[in-house]
């Protein structure tokens, strides 16, 4: 347990799969003051291998004056169901409440000793929701959410906050995530799985503590990395320059039982390295039950599972949603978050150009701390009728600032040329575009357009105009 963190413990929490788990702990950091009212607080979800420190994988956004502004907002992250940073995992001591978990004595199982291990029940984004919802307003007081605002495996949880409790959470801003996981996506998490499963040391998940399945989960993050970037970020980091490898133990075992790559092979290519690298630091902090776990609990994603499916689920938001895209996503590709911002009645979408890939939610902080503070001053009850335009911002990171691009679909689905504005510094960005975040209609295009260029023109910050 980290120290840094608070605790809070619920006595018994049922899953969806009906396991009852008992002295359940919840993880959790909280940032600023809640206010009188009970009503500023940001809930911010981590991603899939992350923690519930925002200031070590967020700290630009976090702060005050930030787009998680801690002088504004009561900002709060909890860790998740199942992860190895805290909250209860199969890391922790089986209580005698758990019938379902088998005998250890005399198996295999053996080795595990009195933890979870392989026995930790399935749990889903749901569950996590349901128990963080219930640190919220039982433990913190609070009475309303200002915004739930994630990336990845976080904006999976915001969208199901959105939906789960309509009548707390206020506003959501989901990144770079989707509805439901595709076929596509739970093959990727099954293959980090199998190299889980096939190391020597992973006896079904009953290992000991200083014998674990270092390999299989090394591959497993290496393949990840991999998903994470886009062929372009690696393309720009490492071409096919090559370098010496690794000297880690896992890297030499692996060389050694590859015959050094064959007669002739070249030593190693750089990029060979940078995975090598990101297996072993991950085997230093992370559990494999853990990331097996937790990749489940991805795959079980789906809004519209026992709702009616996705676009029922999602029509039944009344709440604004931002939604952002990375254009160069290839683990969740940018027509996931337009099909999200078809589906929900109140939906803004959020692109950012950017070559990084999946990580662009965590690397490009510039241009989504511009989105997520726009956003968070969004109000929640606008009124917006069903069937009408839905505005699309696209950021584009620069050198000396960032260029922010207005589309406006009407009805949603339609394109119009874009309305592009290079804004330097970077505060110009809330001023005068910040209304294009707003949900607007056909007919203030032409008024919304005379004011951008006017208020450009008047800034001296016009760098390109074209419709």
């Amino acid at each position: 347990m980290d120290h840094n963190d608070s605790y809070f413990l619920v006595p018994t929490f049922k899953l969806e799969s009906g396991r009852v788990l008992t002295n359940v702990r919840v993880a959790y950091r909280t940032w600023g003051t809640l206010s009188a009212a009970a009503d500023n607080c940001l809930f911010v979800p981590h991603a899939l291998t992350g923690n519930a420190a925002v200031n070590t994988w967020w700290a630009a956004l976090l702060g005050e004056g930030r787009a998680l502004d801690t002088s504004r907002y009561f900002v709060v992250c909890a860790n998740m169901l199942g992860s190895c940073y805290g909250t209860t995992s199969p890391l922790d001591t089986v209580p005698k409440a758990a019938s379902w978990v088998r005998s250890r004595d005399g198996t295999p199982r053996t080795a595990a000793g009195d933890r979870y291990a392989g026995d930790f029940p399935h749990t889903t984004i749901r569950d996590t929701v349901r128990l963080h919802q219930l640190l919220l307003v039982h433990e913190l007081h609070v009475r309303a959410v200002h915004a739930v605002v994630g990336g990845s495996a976080g904006g999976m949880q915001a969208l199901e906050w959105a939906i789960m409790y309509p009548a707390l959470v206020r506003r959501a801003v989901v990144m770079a995530c989707c509805a439901a996981q595709s076929a596509w996506q739970l093959a990727i998490s099954e293959v980090q799985r199998q190299s889980i499963y096939r190391d020597p040391d992973w006896n079904l998940g009953f290992y000991a503590l200083d014998t674990p399945p270092a390999h299989g989960l090394s591959v497993a993050r290496q393949n990840a990395m991999v998903w994470y970037r886009s062929p372009a970020a690696y393309d720009e980091k490492f071409g096919r320059r090559l370098q010496p490898p690794a000297e880690g133990p896992l890297s030499a075992e692996a060389l050694a039982a590859s015959g050094g790559g064959g007669v002739g092979a070249p030593s190693s290519y750089a990029v060979e390295g940078y995975l090598d690298h990101q297996g072993e630091k991950f085997i230093e902090r992370f559990d494999a039950n853990c990331y097996v776990s937790l990749t489940r609990t991805l795959d079980s994603h789906d809004v519209g599972r026992g709702r009616g499916g996705v676009a029922a689920a999602l029509a039944a938001v009344r709440q604004p949603v931002l939604v952002v895209g990375i254009t160069s996503d290839v683990l969740y590709p940018l027509e996931m978050q337009r099909e999200l911002v078809a589906l929900l009645p109140r939906a803004t979408l959020g692109v950012i150009e950017s070559p990084e890939g999946h990580d662009g939610f965590l690397l490009e902080s510039a241009a989504i701390g511009a989105l997520v503070a726009a956003a968070l001053d969004e109000p929640a009850d606008a009124a917006i009728m069903p069937g009408t335009a839905t505005a699309a911002t696209v950021v584009r990171p620069t050198g000396n600032g960032v260029t922010a691009s207005a589309v406006v679909l009407s009805p949603p689905g339609a394109r119009l040329p874009p309305h592009e504005l290079l804004l330097s510094p970077m505060e110009e960005l809330l001023m005068p575009t910040a209304a294009v975040l707003s949900l607007i209609t056909a007919e203030a295009v032409a008024k919304r357009r005379a004011a951008n260029i006017e208020g450009a023109r008047t800034m001296g910050c016009l760098g390109a105009v074209a419709w």
